[in-house]
C-alpha cells in the first residue's frame, strides 16, 4: 500500500557527507513515523533515525550530532543528511514507514535500501 524508494547512497571517504532521500507513494502526513535503518554484514538491523508526523526526531547514539533526519511534506520525501561519515557507517540504509489504517492497526513498510560505503 505504501511504496518507498531510497536514493543518494554511494561511496565516500571518511569524514565526507551524503544525503539520502526516501520518496513515499502516499502523503507522508498520513504516516505516523518514518525513519532510516541500516544493516551491515554480520550485524543486526539497527535504527538510525526516526521522525514522527509531528516532527519529533530521535537518533541512535552512534550517529547523534552527525546525522540529521528531515522531511518535505510537499514532496512526500524524507531525508537523512549524513556528515562526518565513518567506516563504521558502511551499511545498506533502508527507509521505513509506520502507518495506522482506519481501524487503528499499524502497518510497517520498507524500501529496497541504498548502499552507503565509507572508505578509510
Amino acid at each position: 500500500q505504501v511504496q518507498l524508494v531510497e536514493s543518494g547512497g554511494g561511496l565516500v571517504q571518511s569524514g565526507g557527507s551524503l544525503r539520502l532521500s526516501c520518496a513515499a507513494s502516499v502523503s507522508i502526513s498520513s504516516i505516523n513515523t518514518m525513519g532510516w535503518y541500516r544493516q551491515a554484514p554480520g550485524k543486526q538491523r539497527e535504527l538510525v533515525a526516526i521522525i514522527s508526523s509531528g516532527g519529533t526526531t530521535k537518533y541512535a547514539d552512534s550517529v547523534k550530532g552527525r546525522f540529521t533526519i528531515s522531511r518535505d511534506n510537499g514532496k512526500n520525501t524524507i531525508y537523512l543528511q549524513m556528515n562526518s561519515l565513518k567506516p563504521e557507517d558502511t551499511a545498506v540504509y533502508l527507509c521505513n514507514a509506520d502507518r495506522s489504517d482506519r481501524q487503528g492497526f499499524r502497518h510497517d513498510y520498507w524500501g529496497q535500501g541504498t548502499q552507503v560505503t565509507v572508505s578509510s
